[in-house]
């Protein structure tokens, strides 16, 4: 079966779809094939159809924290977030990979749960949550999470427990195998309500304060080190507000890099690589970014 033949089981697949029309910085090149399998079925046979065609596989979760290069990808993309069904059983959450990792903390908050208080802001899917053990405010996604579900490249589900995740800064093992998260489950404890739904809007309140929410961005761009604060050494730098064609610098937070209009994913990099090459130079910092970076540059 080729790729294009899954259309014929009700499979929509696209080609030479803009990926800007899905990332967050509103940047980015073409997928040769674009697909958003509707649940774990249509997932699997993706996968074994791209692996028996020799088609680069590529899955992107809510293309938040992502930037995607002007030469867009070769092969199958898959977005996931039409997987996004959302169960609470006892004291336990499960979510499919594609559900916002927002409202997954609602829906927690809701059922009187408490742990992800501190994902109510995080724009992320919960694939990607996991993924890069996403975090704020003190927490972090592997503070929560009891198993995860995946799928691996050649077509085997799995369930990892907490402790087989190997979750670390912004790090897990999914990132090392290529797996592919299908849902995780959360963890959490019984609590009052209306405490931890006011301290989520609390968290969220302090979000809209802090940071760049009314420009397109691929939110913290880089990765603190330790014993240091990103935002503070590019105001010390001098590199807040540094604009390159269309992305600068947040002037509202420097660890944050918008698109002011028109932006590129290559202008977004450009922008990247000054602020990494003057905090080396000023700090002896060498700055790793938070955000993943994928995709082929242009020609």
């Amino acid at each position: 079966m080729e790729l294009l033949d899954l259309e014929k089981h009700g499979i929509d697949i696209k080609e030479q779809v803009p990926l800007s029309k899905y990332t967050f910085t509103k940047t980015g090149g073409p997928a040769q094939y674009l697909a958003f399998p509707k649940n774990e079925t249509e997932l699997m046979q993706l996968v074994a159809v791209a692996k028996q065609e020799r088609v680069p596989l590529t899955v992107i979760g809510n293309a938040s924290n992502l930037i995607i290069r002007d030469g867009g990808i070769a092969g199958l993309v898959l977005i996931l977030t039409a997987m996004n069904q959302i169960t609470v059983t006892a004291e336990q959450v499960t979510a499919q990979a594609g559900a916002r990792i927002i409202d997954t903390a609602f829906t927690a908050a809701h059922a009187g749960l408490s742990g992800l208080e501190f994902a109510a802001g995080i724009p992320g899917s919960v694939g990607g949550a996991v993924f890069m053990n996403a975090g704020a405010y003190g927490g972090e996604t592997c503070e929560a999470v009891k198993s995860v579900r995946v799928l691996t490249r050649t077509g085997e589900v799995k369930t990892y427990t907490n402790e087989e995740m190997a979750f670390s800064y912004r790090h897990s093992l999914v990132q090392e195998t290529g797996d592919i998260v299908i849902a995780a489950t959360f963890e959490l404890t019984k609590a009052p309500k209306a405490p931890i739904l006011a301290n989520m809007h609390y968290l969220n309140a302090l979000r809209r304060y802090k940071q760049p929410l009314e420009y397109p961005s691929c939110g913290s761009v880089f990765k603190r080190p330790t014993g240091h604060y990103v935002g503070p050494m590019i105001i010390q730098a001098g590199l807040q507000g540094r604009q390159i064609g269309g992305a600068q610098d947040s002037t509202k937070h420097a660890g944050f890099i918008v698109n002011k209009g028109g932006a590129t994913a290559t202008d977004y990099l450009n922008l990247i690589h000054l602020i990494q090459k003057v905090i080396k130079e000023k700090f002896a910092i060498d700055l790793q970014t938070e955000v993943r970076i994928i995709g082929q540059a242009t020609d």
